[in-house]
């Protein structure tokens, strides 16, 4: 059985939580809080009117947002400001940063966990991953016989050292 709608805040449960507390139904109680929801903004208190994230910057004048993440695989320019930060120390790379935003977390396109796995990998793995193709040596077997001869002109020389 599947509720039809996940029960978010206290609302929802009508008058059922008080009548748990004044019966003393301490399970029932808590029962009834485990199934709403951990996040805060889902609570009735703190839900308004929608707001666009471009309307409250335009409200109160605000900066473009800094983004969160860049990929070096996909994105054109990623910004780096660390050499600011090794020529102009802390209040450089604050300018450089307040001026050109790089992103918080700047990665490839695996999950971070993926990268520590295929960094532990061999390099035909990593390479089978992500679809590169690899030369493959082809082996010259030579026959018993050529061989056992190569042997014994080392051997030979071996000898006269």
């Amino acid at each position: 059985m599947q509720a039809i709608s996940p029960l978010v805040n206290e609302l929802q449960l009508g008058s059922r939580l008080n009548s748990a507390i004044g019966a003393s139904r301490r399970g029932e109680f808590a029962l009834l809080l485990s199934l709403l929801s951990a996040d805060a903004r889902d609570l009735a208190q703190f839900q308004t009117a929608e707001f666009k994230q471009a309307d409250l910057r335009a409200k109160f004048n605000l900066a473009e947002a800094q983004p969160l993440l860049n990929r070096m695989d996909t994105d054109d320019i990623v910004t780096d400001n660390s050499a600011m930060f090794q020529i102009g120390g802390e209040v450089g790379f604050r300018l450089a940063n307040a001026l050109n935003q790089e992103a918080l977390v700047i990665r490839r396109n695996e999950s971070l966990d993926l990268e520590d796995v295929l960094n532990n990998c061999e390099l035909n793995t990593r390479l089978r991953y992500q679809n590169t193709e690899v030369k493959q040596q082809t082996v010259q077997l030579k026959h018993f016989a050529d061989t056992l001869v190569e042997q014994r002109q080392m051997s030979e020389l071996i000898a006269q050292a």
